[in-house]
């Protein structure tokens, strides 16, 4: 049994499809007499401003894995997940601040493309392969995995059908526009995901509520699950090794956080297509204040449903609809989708918008900086190196297309996991820490060489899979017994930190690399917008936190 989609539901949900093609369309056509060259193609031209910056920042990150992940590690372990949003808003501030003045003054078009410029094309060419496979492996895999998993529980379509129809819908208009074409419809899509995943919680809060609304419910799943608001979880929660305590303050969140935000191309790539550096900012300013409302849209769905699932009066009053693919402890996942078929015809096909619109988005937007890596740090490297604007571009639709193909094989492989978010960040935990390592150096310890940079990159990737595959190695000493995965990566991240600072002292005997960045005061100063808005988000944030601690 499935939700039952009536006329007007269909309606909504076709408009929303077309409008997003014929805009992603539009935005791809060539101006009269013009050829698009790969500053057109991979970064729209240098044209967004700061809106749509930021607006394609959330909708690149807002995908299935946070309404249908996030969801269900909100209905299985509750708010504490949200310190994924809330930490993001801080760490994007950071960005804003401290990573964007250097990387927009370079004038790049990808990340591996500063490590070339800082240490060598090796390592470069070394991280561009790094980030090709985790796109294609895990990131577009497990999106694709996801929106298929919610077209199956929503609406019967087969797993095979829906990876098919959300790769053809993403490519639709991606492959064609490039970065503009995705940027200006990601515009569009945040407004659906956000009004719908906003009617998504007001409706679910008001069923728990019988009907009282929304701070009504929400303070009746307070009541009812007191558990699931701690935000600092101790060690006897056996949520504990997902999110560690304090270490998702202080620990390893920050490695996932500062690489994701500060060093992934499908990310960063919006930040770098602005008209400016203080367009650039104020982007980045905007998703951050989006970043704290988010969980309101992808976590209080899933403790709702929990409540809800846990209250026979309510699922009595629900009738035989609710046990239509019903979510428990080992198929959290299932939480957002079983939302949805509750929703009353309209809204449901607004919410159904929604979280096509987050899986779509993300998908182009990976899509298009997987093609813009391996076009412009690979093909126009090795392969070709004189291709002309033609060529760059028309490689760009073809990497794009192999990278969606050969994802679209793997995602049916990835049926049966729980919590897919916490698997999304687990296993991107063993390549970021030695990313981040080598970018916090290079950017900000001048004596970094580009030895020490390889050596340290490359033995991070063993580093962190002793630590995941092994954690009772070292028996003799406490600490490393049974390490949450987020502390695996702070430690990793240490340790490979050191590697490379050990490695390039020895190398230099102290002396500073020749292709140190030179950095000042003047470097990092930010206008006073973006100091009076960061400085209300991290008053925001301590709010939060001091509210529900534990």
């Amino acid at each position: 049994m499935t939700t039952q989609f009536e006329i007007l539901d269909y309606v909504i949900f076709i408009s929303y499809a077309l409008l997003i093609l014929g805009v992603g369309l539009y935005m791809s056509r060539d101006k009269k007499g013009h050829q698009k060259n790969a500053e057109d193609y991979f970064l729209a031209s240098k044209s967004l401003p700061w809106w749509a910056v930021g607006a394609s920042l959330i909708a690149a990150n807002i995908s299935a894995e946070q309404f249908i992940g996030m969801s269900g590690s909100g209905y299985k372990l509750g708010l504490a997940i949200a310190s994924y949003e809330w930490m993001a808003a801080l760490t994007l501030l950071i960005v804003g601040k401290y990573f964007l003045p250097i990387f927009i003054e370079k004038g790049l078009y990808t990340i591996p493309e500063f490590v070339e410029k800082r240490f060598s094309t090796n390592l470069k060419t070394i991280l561009a392969v790094f980030w090709i496979a985790l796109y294609v492996f895990v990131n577009l895999a497990s999106v694709l995995y996801l929106g298929s998993l919610a077209l199956e529980t929503i609406m019967g379509v087969p797993q095979i059908y829906g990876v098919m129809g959300l790769a053809a819908f993403a490519a639709a208009y991606s492959l064609y526009g490039g970065l503009s074409a995705v940027s200006w419809t990601d515009v569009i899509q945040v407004f659906f995901l956000t009004l719908g995943g906003f009617a998504t919680t007001y409706l679910a809060l008001d069923l728990v509520s019988g009907g009282q609304g929304f701070i009504a419910g929400f303070k009746t799943i307070y009541e009812a699950a007191p558990d699931h608001f701690a935000m600092i979880l101790d060690k006897s929660n056996p949520e504990y090794n997902n999110l560690p305590g304090i270490g998702v303050l202080v620990g390893g969140m920050w490695v996932a956080n500062l690489y994701y935000w500060g060093f992934n191309q499908y990310i960063i790539q919006r930040t770098l297509a602005a008209k400016t550096l203080r367009e650039a900012q104020k982007g980045i300013l905007f998703a951050a204040a989006l970043k704290m409302i988010l969980p309101i849209i992808v976590v209080i769905p899933g403790i709702a449903a929990y409540v809800i699932t846990k209250d026979p009066e309510i699922m009595d009053g629900l009738g035989d609809i609710a046990m239509n693919n019903l979510p428990d402890m080992n198929t959290a996942d299932k939480a957002y989708p079983w939302l949805l078929q509750l929703l009353p015809t309209g809204l449901r096909g607004l919410a159904f918008a929604a979280l096509t619109a987050a899986i779509v988005s993300s998908l182009a937007s990976m899509l298009n900086s997987t093609s813009t890596i391996f076009t412009m740090d690979i093909y126009k490297q090795y392969i070709n190196p004189s291709a002309d604007d033609r060529q760059t571009v028309n490689m760009g639709r073809f990497s794009a297309l192999v990278a969606l193909i050969i994802a679209s094989i793997m995602a049916p492989l990835l049926g049966g996991i729980d919590q897919a978010f916490q698997f999304i960040q687990e296993y991107t935990g063993i390549v970021s820490p030695g990313i981040l390592a080598v970018f916090m150096l290079g950017l900000f310890w001048k004596k970094t060489t580009n030895k020490g940079a390889i050596i340290g990159a490359l033995s991070s990737i063993p580093i962190a899979m002793y630590f995941k595959v092994s954690p009772k190695g070292w028996s003799s000493s406490p600490i490393f017994l049974e390490l949450p995965f987020l502390n695996q990566m702070g430690l990793t991240t240490i340790i490979t930190m050191l590697v490379i600072a050990i490695i390039s002292w020895y190398q230099f005997k102290g002396a500073d690399d020749k292709k140190g960045i030179s950095i000042s005061r003047e470097t990092f100063k930010t206008d006073p917008i973006y100091n009076i808005g960061a400085f209300g988000i991290m008053i925001l944030l301590s709010a939060i936190y001091a509210a529900f601690w534990s």
